[in-house]
């Protein structure tokens, strides 16, 4: 997502209920959720029924590559959707977990071509914001206008964070100043501002804002889902072999000499 651009999670209420299908593995926790939203499942209502959702989770990285199909392909069967019928495919682009990220993409292209169905690439950090908008107490947002800012930061290893700074004001969000991959105690926070992810227990004492709201939060499939249509509207959904993942870190690992000179420093 570009910087300064809109992205409404509110948009789903005033649109039809989409079918969709989100996963993430950009962490070291797998995210699946399917919605129904065309018409109910057997048993739950009959057509015009709300939107149903049904989730999983699981080890995420390097793991997703064996279990992440046959979960999806379970949670379908319990949607009865077929992935022909789904409106997207959504999954998390990144930033994250270097395999993490292309067993994503690559299961939403092969998923997508089979169905023909366009792909959504989800910013990761954008996942881990909203996650964290529903999650916030109200002491974190703007009692007037329910304003919430907010730094989102996934532990990147090597003794760095993904970051990004997030606002949403007036049922959209924004992003500011692009992603970052930053060492801890560079990051800057100003008053007013939460921070939100899953580097807190590496890093927290590294961190900046000691008195600011701190909460746990993971790019999850749900939040994806609130999110995708919006997004599909604002034109990000692509087709299939125009998928990509976001890689903001060129070096994935240290050599041995690098983590050698790294020991005899320390």
């Amino acid at each position: 997502m570009h910087s300064g651009q809109g992205i409404a999670p509110d948009f789903m209420a005033k649109m039809r209920p989409m079918n969709l299908l989100a996963f993430d593995t950009s962490t070291d926790a797998m995210s699946i959720a399917v919605q129904r939203g065309l018409s109910a499942a057997p048993g739950a209502g009959g057509a015009g029924a709300a939107a149903q959702v049904w989730q999983h989770t699981g080890a995420g990285g390097a793991q997703a590559s064996a279990t992440l199909i046959p979960a999806i392909q379970q949670l379908m069967q319990q949607a009865h959707l077929r992935f022909d019928e789904l409106d997207a495919i959504a999954f998390g682009q990144g930033p994250g977990s270097f395999t993490g990220l292309r067993t994503a993409c690559s299961v939403a292209q092969g998923l997508a071509f089979g169905a023909v169905v366009p792909v959504l690439p989800v910013d990761t950090l954008l996942a881990v914001a909203e996650e964290a908008r529903l999650n916030a107490s109200m002491a974190a947002r703007d009692v007037v206008t329910g304003r919430f800012r907010v730094l989102a930061v996934l532990d990147a290893r090597m003794d760095e964070v993904y970051a990004a700074y997030y606002e949403f004001n007036s049922g959209l969000w924004k992003q500011q100043n692009g992603y970052s991959l930053i060492t801890p105690q560079n990051l800057a926070l100003d008053d007013g501002w939460a921070m939100a992810g899953n580097a807190f227990a590496a890093y927290g004492d590294r961190m900046p804002g000691s008195n600011a709201i701190r909460i746990h939060a993971l790019p999850t499939a749900s939040a994806m889902l609130r999110l995708a249509p919006a997004l599909l509207v604002a034109g990000h959904a692509v087709p299939a072999d125009q998928a990509l993942p976001i890689y903001i870190r060129d070096k994935v690992a240290k050599t041995t000499q690098e983590r050698l000179l790294e020991k005899a420093a320390a």
